[in-house]
Order: C-alpha cells, then structure tokens, then sequence
C-alpha cells in the first residue's frame, strides 16, 4: 500500500509540475492600444505613431506579423525576440496623400504570446491641400 500511494502521489507532483510549465508564456502588454492624431494636414505628409509594450510573460516574444487594415498604413515592428520584461515598439506610419477627411485605421499584432492578436488604433481628420 505504501508503494503505491507513493506512486499516485509522483504521478500527480508529475501532471502538476507539467502543467506549470505550460502556463509559462510570453505575453505582449500594450499601455496604449489607440492613437488619435487629432486634425492633420495632407500637404504635410506622413505622420507616425509608436506603441510601446513590455513582455510580461516569462519565455521570449516574438512578433510574427503586423498587418493594416489599409496601404496607406505601414506598421514597422521588431524581428529578434524580446526578452521577458524587456520593451518593444510598433511604429505605425500613416500616409494622408489623397484622403481627405475622417480616418479610422487598425493594425492587427500576431505574436506567439498568450494572446495570439492585439488590435492597435489610428484615428484622426486629413485637411486636404
């Protein structure tokens, strides 16, 4: 009997321990998740914006992708691994030549992180020349 429970009892320190190691992830938080230009000029070009985040996670971050939502967005982001508490940043270009008006833009972050996809924000009002 004595052997027996000492059995379960390695077999069950083993499914717990294993567990734990699943659960170590990377993971991307973002302070700041939108960006609101405000009112901008066309004939001034294109106007950037950067998003930092920090791996809170405890294995390294890797930025897969980013992709917008639209040509006239450029996301610009790191290829090396980030190490766990290190920062990052996503710089997101946006180009008013030739949209005049009220502009909404996203850019969808893959990561191999807890969460797979963030979604980042741009906004703003192109003043045509």
């Amino acid at each position: 009997m004595t052997k027996r429970f000492f059995i379960v009892m390695m077999v069950l320190c083993m499914t717990v321990i294993s567990g734990w190691a699943e659960d170590k992830q990377a993971e991307a938080t973002f302070a700041v998740k939108s960006h609101d230009f405000g009112t901008i000029k066309e004939a001034n070009g294109p106007v950037s914006c950067t998003f930092e985040f920090i791996n809170t996670g405890e294995k390294p971050l890797l930025i897969i992708d980013a992709t917008a939502s639209c040509g006239c967005t450029r996301p610009e982001y790191p290829t090396k691994p980030i190490k766990p508490g290190k920062k990052g940043k996503i710089k997101v270009t946006f180009s008013p030549i030739g949209r005049p008006g009220a502009f909404k833009k996203t850019v969808k972050v893959k990561t191999n992180g807890k969460v797979r996809t963030t979604t980042l924000h741009i906004q703003g009002t192109v003043i045509p020349k």
